[in-house]
């Protein structure tokens, strides 16, 4: 029997959740259809999605066919949500596709397409709908074929029917030079043939139906049922972590997919800490990662859950005991993954009302840890909380959680556009803390990385200078926190820190004191290189698609000018016309209603993030800032000296003249 993980993926309203239970129906695993709207549907357990109507946390079911064990993880549609069902794809076999057949391929279609892509996860496509007035097969398919791939080909009907099969065939051999030469010789393609060719994403099978009504479903799972193959596992242990969440009790669940050996309940497991998670002195270990025991392996379908002692290769299941672990982390063999595609670029301020605010920052950071990219900080020297989201949904969910799950009421200040900060050249920062019996000093280098890099981090320094656990604590620390910039206080990225040298006391060190010391020496060459102005200041941007009336193609364009955008030549087919390009996100976020406006509702704009890049009014921007690094005493860039038995401190400026060690990059001391 073949045991597959596939994610189901859509934009909003296309109708995935009620796929999702046409094949729990179909395949006999429920007794009854649920329906999203009727709030019964067997996958949206959470009070806030059967109110809301949309589905907000991806959740499994198991599926089982006579050839199939089937997890089927059914993710967010809306935007908003996006991020977590991006974390979902790195844990798919398969993906199933889901277009609605009234609309088409919409814009948040076009970024699940994009994904699909980036993980390289085998795609079948169900259009759904297709009992809408506006559903036209044909024009359905030709838009499928334009806009993602020729080898978008319709497999509906081609079971039972020799000619629709013939066609299909022929399609097929189109799509490789070894399917051609099979087809040619026999007149036929091989099932095996073309499991691989769904395997390379070279074939993407399309089926036409209606879940609500359950047309198109039985033949969906036969085909989909005959067309996957089963991946390979070896027997080292590995698995991949997609989701972090919390259950009626309380309990903390880490979410993963087994991808080797066999995994058991009671195992020790050990990783790597999250970036930006400030894990504290306590937790980190010797060799600075966590080891922690997994208590109860669960394995869900819905809402209900059967406790197991061990899961093989291939499982998706949940696991209770582990404390440290991250979405997107690997276990075992299993490296940690990629920095998401799709990230908030809107910050909000909390309102905490008549709440206490630290109760408030308490229970964010239980969301933050089961969704990192909300990225609760708390600023000190406003006694303020900020998060970054994706969007006003998300904003009324995390309302609706406070409440519900936390009993606190508040509210969020208006959004602002969520900026970070980088170096255009190499600059060594020098960090000393020596108060009375303490002593570390630590040099950097910070180094700026390619555009969407994001932070890297790594040691040149010797063991027979520095001991290899004192490194190993420094890296830590680089690690543990989110580091701010200097010109509007906004975190830094696209940075390679490295450890170049360092000093520990015999009798006086202690860990702490490389906590100080490596803070400073990263926020001492920063001031640095503003000094020298290589502090660059970046902004997010949009990847765009406008599709309006023809003759309003102008206003459009001078739109887009006027927001500091760019676009590639207009297409269009004569009525409508198409521009793509890309813009900040300062200027295009509040665009689509002027879209809606002016074309009267027969326009639509659909925007995807397309990257940080260099600020279009950094100057205006710092300038409303108002931030000054050095009254910043959270994140100081001076450092502490001893003379005569007591601390004193030193300004960033003059710690070269002060500190115990050479700089140890060229590039400084040349100066």
């Amino acid at each position: 029997m073949k045991r597959i993980v596939t994610g189901i993926l859509a934009h909003v309203d296309a109708g995935k959740t009620t796929l999702s239970e046409a094949l729990l129906y179909a395949t006999g695993n429920v007794r009854k259809l649920g329906r999203v709207d009727h709030g019964d549907a067997f996958l949206d357990t959470n009070t806030m999605e059967r109110q809301r109507g949309i589905t907000i946390f991806t959740e499994p079911a198991i599926i089982t066919t006579p050839n199939l064990t089937l997890t089927l993880l059914d993710t967010p549609g809306h935007v908003d949500f996006s991020a977590e069902m991006e974390r979902t794809l790195a844990v798919l076999d398969y993906a199933i596709l889901v277009i609605s057949g009234a609309d088409g391929i919409q814009g948040h279609t076009e970024t699940l397409w994009r994904l699909l892509k980036r993980y390289n996860v085998p795609t079948f496509i169900f259009i759904n709908k297709m009992d809408a007035p506006a559903a036209d097969k044909t024009k359905l398919l030709n838009q499928l074929k334009k806009r993602f791939s020729d080898g978008c080909i319709d497999f509906t009907g081609s079971h039972d029917d020799n000619a629709a099969l013939a066609d299909v065939m022929e399609d097929i051999a189109m799509q490789s030079e070894t399917a051609m030469e099979l087809y040619l010789e026999s007149g036929t393609i091989q099932d095996e043939t073309i499991r691989e060719m769904i395997a390379d994403r070279v074939l993407f099978p399309c089926f036409f139906g209606s879940a609500l009504k359950m047309d198109g479903i039985d033949e969906f799972v036969a085909g989909f049922e005959r067309y996957v193959r089963e991946p390979e596992y070896d027997s080292e242990f590995g698995a991949r972590i997609y989701k972090v969440s919390h259950d009626a009790q309380g309990n903390r669940l880490t979410w993963l997919k087994v991808t080797g050996g066999e995994f058991k309940a009671k195992t020790m497991l050990s990783g790597t800490a999250r970036v930006g998670a400030d894990l504290g002195e306590s937790k980190i270990d010797d060799d600075g990662m966590w080891h922690e025991k997994a208590d109860q392996v669960r394995v869900y379908s819905g809402a209900k859950f059967t406790t197991v002692d061990s899961v093989v290769a291939g499982t998706v299941c949940a696991v209770t005991g582990l404390t440290r672990t991250f979405p997107g982390a690997g276990l075992g063999k299993e490296p940690d993954g990629v920095n998401p595609v799709l990230q908030p670029v809107l910050t909000y301020t909390l309102l905490p009302g008549e709440c206490d605010i630290h109760a408030c920052l308490v229970a964010l950071r239980e969301l933050e840890d089961e969704d990192p990219l909300l990225h609760v900080v708390w600023q000190p020297h406003l006694e303020e909380v900020h998060l970054q989201l994706m969007g006003a949904v998300q904003l009324e969910v995390i309302q609706q959680m406070m409440h519900d799950r936390f009993g606190l009421d508040v509210s969020f200040g208006p959004g602002g556009i969520l900026y970070k900060e980088t170096i255009a050249h190499p600059v060594e920062g020098v960090g000393h803390f020596e108060p009375l019996r303490h002593y570390a000093e630590t040099h950097v280098l910070l180094e700026p990385l390619p555009a969407g890099i994001g932070m890297r981090f790594a040691s040149v320094c010797s063991e027979d200078v520095l001991d290899r656990n004192w490194q190993r604590l420094i890296l830590q620390h680089c690690r543990e926190r989110e580091h701010l910039g200097v010109l509007t206080g906004s975190p830094i990225t696209d940075m390679k820190i490295t450890l170049l040298v360092g000093r520990a006391h015999l009798k006086h060190t202690e860990g702490g004191d490389f906590r100080q010391a490596t803070y400073r020496a990263i926020r001492q060459g920063l001031m640095e290189a503003k000094e020298r102005g290589d502090c660059r200041l970046l902004e997010p941007w949009y990847g765009f698609r406008l599709e309006v009336p023809q003759d309003m193609v102008g206003h459009a364009m001078a739109d887009i000018q006027r927001m500091s955008g760019s676009f590639d030549t207009p297409s269009g087919d004569g009525e409508y016309m198409v521009l793509e390009g890309e813009a900040p996100v300062a200027q295009m976020r509040d665009y689509a209603m002027d879209v809606n406006a002016y074309t009267h509702g027969r326009g639509h704009l659909s925007c995807v993030f397309a990257g940080y890049r260099p600020c279009h009014n950094a100057d205006e921007v710092i300038e409303q800032s108002a931030y000054e690094p050095e009254s910043d005493l959270e994140n100081t860039p001076d450092s502490v000296f001893c003379a005569h038995g007591a601390g004193y401190p030193v300004k960033w400026y003059k710690v070269p003249e002060f500190m115990h060690l050479d700089y140890a990059w060229h590039g400084m001391g040349e100066q």
